[in-house]
């Protein structure tokens, strides 16, 4: 008897080792946790709530991650190398450059499609803003714009009255003359100059001007004008005083070494969803305000915009899993209630309607000026070339030489206009 069950049991090994691909060797394991290879950049408070994200996502799913997280700069660095070498993340987040990656990113739209990814709650035109010609490259972590943040106590301290949302250049400059004058430190700093000085500069002069032309075929401006107005006022602030020169803003590395944040500073120039971690790094308050404009009737100049999406690489083994967490992190209401739109307001409604009733006084300022923005707003969101990079290294190298008295504003400012041209001609 004991023999007869001793063969049944073998045989039914050999039954079962005959579907399973293998001759009375054990059959390897199908269901081991998957990892996912996840990156981003930004401050500690967003590296602190993202990781606490991620351990809920393995707690509910027993999915595992790899993270890693670096300053802006020494993000694309790694990811470039990465890039070089085919052996990018699983998951990765991209700004506004995305295009410059499309080669290694799997389109979602059939993700979106099945429901793997969902959409329901999005807008369209939020959906839109990390497409690029109908693909669906990425799925925005938030929606923003960009601002000036000061501290109120500063400015009354020296007898200015705050800005508003329709303040001047010409307002900004005298406000950092009067700070540096009263006060003795640097009425501004961080000021995105490429941004500034001219994405936003140029069709500040003339809305139907932009940097770049819609399809990133060239740039789309003739007047040189706005650009070299910028550079003389920069020039003006950095001789006073009222603004660091290049080597001092060097010496700034993240959002707690901010000048403002230090207060060494009234002023400094952030993205919306920034504005949380520079009120907690400051620790006391801080206000947001729009940028500048050329004149107070005139255009803003400022357009809405992914902060950032996360991608997933095409070349990953684990796009389905990829695909279900970017879902999770972007719908979830627990993980947004960790997240407290940290990179920016939600594009989903499900979740601004989660946290509204549960949002710091900062978070409120970063919803209501996103909201403001959004009426404000006057110009389309132009998705960066591939050539911006590089366009952008010309504008602050040749705005070095500038401020170093090697060239004038003016000349500056054509010669970025040529030398930019000349990047987009040998590109094409």
């Amino acid at each position: 008897m004991k023999k007869t069950l001793q063969c049944i049991g073998m045989a039914a090994i050999c039954f079962l080792s005959f579907f399973s691909g293998c001759s009375g060797k054990q059959a390897k394991k199908t269901d081991e946790p998957v990892t996912l290879r996840i990156a981003w950049w930004g401050s500690q408070a967003r590296h602190d709530a993202t990781l606490a994200v991620l351990d809920l996502y393995t707690k509910k799913t027993g999915v595992r991650f790899d993270a890693e997280f670096l300053p802006f700069d020494g993000y694309f660095t790694k990811l470039n190398t990465l890039v070089a070498s085919n052996d990018v993340y699983d998951v990765f987040q991209l700004g506004g450059n995305f295009p410059a990656y499309t080669a290694y990113l799997e389109p979602l739209n059939g993700y979106i499609k099945n429901g793997t990814i969902d959409t329901l709650a999005a807008a369209e035109s939020s959906l839109s803003t990390t497409a690029l010609n109908g693909i669906q490259y990425g799925i925005s972590l938030g929606m923003n714009t960009y601002g000036i943040v000061y501290d109120p106590a500063l400015f009354e301290k020296a007898g200015l009255k705050e800005p508003d949302s329709n303040w001047t250049w010409k307002e900004y400059e005298n406000d950092c003359m009067t700070i540096k004058q009263k006060l003795g430190i640097f009425g501004c700093c961080q000021l995105e100059d490429f941004r500034a000085g001219s994405v936003m500069r140029i069709p500040q002069h003339d809305k139907n001007q932009m940097l770049f032309r819609q399809n990133g075929s060239g740039l789309d401006y003739a007047d040189d004008m706005p650009i070299a107005d910028y550079f003389s006022m920069r020039k003006r602030l950095v001789k006073a005083g009222a603004y660091p020169d290049p080597g001092r803003i060097n010496e700034i590395k993240d959002i707690e070494s901010d000048y403002l944040v230090t207060g060494k500073a009234a002023m400094t120039y952030c993205a919306s969803n920034q504005f949380i971690a520079l009120s907690g790094a400051a620790k006391r308050p801080l206000k947001l305000v729009t940028i500048p404009r050329e004149s107070k009737d005139g255009p803003l100049g400022v357009a809405m915009q992914s902060s950032q999406m996360f991608g997933i690489y095409n070349g990953s083994k684990y796009k389905e899993e990829a695909a279900k967490f970017i879902s999770f992190f972007v719908n979830d209401p627990d993980a947004n209630r960790i997240l407290k739109g940290e990179r920016g307001v939600s594009i989903m409604q499900t979740v601004r309607d989660t946290l509204t009733p549960i949002l710091s006084p900062e978070q409120k300022q970063v919803y209501d000026f996103v909201s403001e923005m959004s009426k404000l707003s006057d110009v389309p969101c132009v998705l960066d070339p591939v050539q911006q990079p590089e366009i952008k290294d010309l504008f602050l190298r040749i705005e070095d030489q500038m401020l170093f008295d090697k060239i004038s504003p003016e000349d500056a400012s054509k010669k970025f206009h040529t030398e930019a041209e000349a990047i987009f001609a040998k590109t094409k």
